[in-house]
């Protein structure tokens, strides 16, 4: 059932109260504030209510009701919760002060989750066992490594997870039974820390390994679960570079799900017997990538998704017949999270749209029926916030790129200004979902928004993901050059009003599109980027470095040294003449604090405007509610002043 409109109405209330002291917006103590003028109390009533909504994602189902593990935040962070019934209430189980990153129940029986948690956004996960009947919970790990969770096994008991707990870099492979600590098993060393278990065999005698030297360059290893013995099954071929992503046995044990981009541009779901390495290519009809994918119990069907231009379809796959199944329509937007529940007929996922925050659903495949199983709140209606539209533009080199346009509501007329907001990775994508805050800027604001996806975006053929490895890092800052080109163009944006932002990556692009094209843009917004590639490599933490070099280039090489150095936006802050807001977290482990400090440091020596926020417990990007307010009130702020006027 359904929040009542009153308790979110009093929830909205003691909030924007408990932020507003003598008619200004006071920070936490929590966060470092420079540059940033008071900001009135009167916005977390308007632009406030943009803010305060949920969202729900799918954890796991119950092995053996028909309940759903969901993740969802009725306090500062996201905790895990029960939902026994579609629509039903959402019962919270874990209530740490830190957002807890995933959790699923123990598949004999459902007596305790298995959850993931780390301290202060530092990104040195430890896992947990949480106990149902007491509430009890008891560290598994060391509490000092970083530790990601991995597959249970298939008879239930043991579970499998890699740790840096030996070397603080490498990321070997661990197995124990949650129901007893002591049982925990040092199983196979492992160099580098581009490792992750994907599944137990169904006699659990052997675990698949994806080993990740790059986005382009994954590898399918078996593992010995007696021994701890490790056999390449995927072959490194020295001419061709191949990516294999998701992997599952199959349920008879004789072969193997996997997505590749093998002899493709795009990731196939195939099939690779164990015995003979046959491939059985399933998708190749479907020219886009396959990404997530899920097997029903029986192993008779498979779930999975396409990336379709950054559109997310859900397919159903007959591993009988090979046929696909029919399922019905779903909205434009992206979903993830599928699992199917132990019956071999619903599927339950994650979905969300232009017009609808993150929700939990199931599709009952024989029947076609689908049911909403969570109703995330929000203090304004969602039903008309205005759809994305797919463009294209034509860049320097005749490339041609692609992203998402959200134009303002049609009370406000004339040329609109733009905010360009660069995706991460770099290899991500930006998808037409639901945009939260950013929906105040559309609604109220009237600044129209553009999400592009510059080379090096996954999505569209290993050959684009690959033109800016190297000494191409600059041509991604041209095509947002060129994108400013379009916007120019078009009547109904104004190209003299131009901000633009990011995170991780995004924030490098937003540093060097304001270094490299300043005379262009009005102001910019960096979040947790960095400011110099080669200072990065060097202080970033040591699990992630070899997997960046291979992105960015090698540091320790001078050629690439001298390059990366010459495009560094801390090397030309000079050239940067427009405000500029940096946004960061104190326990960053992969853009490392320094990496803003010394941005900020650069232009209040040239004399730039400079807005500055640091979150001491924080990471890479803001988790905690209370700290994302803030950087939205000092956002739109700093947009009033320096995009609008």
């Amino acid at each position: 059932m359904k929040r009542t409109s009153l308790f979110f109405a009093v929830l909205l209330l003691s909030a924007a109260a408990a932020h507003a002291q003598d008619g200004v917006i006071a920070p936490r103590e929590n966060l470092v504030v420079e540059g940033v003028p008071a900001i009135p109390a009167s916005l977390a009533e308007t632009a406030g209510r943009y803010a305060d909504y949920r969202t729900a994602g799918l954890s796991d189902w119950h092995p053996s009701r028909r309940e759903m593990l969901i993740s969802t935040r009725f306090g500062d962070t996201n905790q895990l919760h029960l939902v026994k019934m579609p629509g039903g209430a959402r019962e919270q189980l874990t209530f740490f002060a830190d957002a807890v990153s995933g959790g699923r129940f123990h598949p004999n029986g459902g007596d305790y989750l298995i959850l993931q948690k780390d301290i202060g956004g530092g990104e040195w996960f430890q896992l947990y066992r949480y106990d149902l009947a007491s509430g009890n919970v008891t560290l598994l790990t060391d509490g000092k490594s970083r530790n990601l969770l991995g597959p249970s096994s298939s008879g239930g008991d043991q579970i499998a997870y890699v740790s840096t707990r030996r070397t603080g870099k490498d990321t070997d492979l661990w197995t124990m039974n949650p129901a007893n600590p002591k049982t925990d098993r040092l199983l196979t060393q492992l160099t580098g820390g581009g490792w992750q278990p994907l599944d137990w065999s169904p006699d659990d005698k052997t675990i698949l390994l994806l080993e990740e030297i790059s986005i382009n360059e994954l590898y399918v290893w078996l593992v010995d679960t007696a021994t701890g013995e490790k056999k390449a099954f995927t072959p490194r071929d020295a001419i061709e570079k191949v990516s294999y992503g998701e992997s599952r046995f199959s349920k008879d044990g004789k072969g193997i799900y996997t997505t590749t981009d093998k002899d493709s541009e795009f990731h196939r779901l195939a099939y690779i017997d164990l015995t003979s390495k046959k491939t059985n290519f399933l998708t190749s009809a479907i020219p886009w990538d396959v990404g997530a994918f899920d097997i029903s119990h029986d192993g008779a069907r498979i779930a999975f998704l396409t990336d379709e231009e950054g559109i997310i379809k859900l397919h159903v796959l007959d591993t009988r017949t090979g046929n696909e199944l029919s399922v019905p329509k779903l909205p434009p937007g992206v979903i993830g999270g599928l699992r199917w529940r132990r019956n071999g007929r619903e599927l339950g996922f994650t979905m969300q749209t232009a017009r609808g925050q993150a929700d939990c659903y199931s599709l009952d495949v024989n029947a076609g029926k689908l049911e909403r199983w969570t109703f995330s709140e929000s203090a304004v209606k969602t039903e008309a916030f205005p759809e994305a539209e797919l463009i294209h533009w034509k860049s320097f080199d005749g490339k041609m790129i692609s992203g998402f346009l959200y134009q303002p509501r049609v009370k406000f007329t004339g040329k609109r200004p733009v905010l360009v907001e660069i995706h991460g990775g770099p290899e991500g994508q930006s998808l037409p979902g639901f945009l939260g805050r950013n929906n105040y800027y559309l609604n109220e604001l009237g600044i129209a928004l553009i999400f592009p996806n510059v080379r090096g975006s996954t999505g569209y053929g290993k050959t684009f993901s690959l033109l800016d490895n190297g000494f191409h890092r600059d041509d991604t800052y041209k095509d947002i050059n060129a994108l400013f080109d379009w916007i120019a163009a078009r009547p109904d944006l104004d190209s003299d009003r131009i901000a633009v932002t990011g995170g991780s990556y995004g924030g490098h692009m937003t540093l060097a599109v304001s270094t490299f094209y300043s005379d262009r843009i009005r102001c910019s917004i960096d979040v947790v980027g960095p400011s110099n590639l080669v200072t990065l490599l060097e202080h970033t933490e040591a699990y992630r470095r070899d997997l960046r070099r291979v992105e960015y280039g090698d540091e320790r090489d001078p050629k690439m040294r001298e390059y990366l150095e010459k495009i560094a936006p801390l090397n030309n802050a000079e050239k940067i003449k427009k405000p500029m807001f940096v946004i960061a977290g104190k326990n960053d482990p992969r853009v490392p604090v320094s990496e803003s400090e010394q941005m900020v440091a650069a232009l209040k020596k040239v004399g730039t405007p400079v807005w500055y926020v640091m979150a001491k417990d924080e990471g890479h990007g803001f988790r905690k509610k209370g700290n994302q307010d803030f950087q939205f009130y000092a956002s739109v702020e700093f947009l009033r002043e320096y995009l609008l006027k």
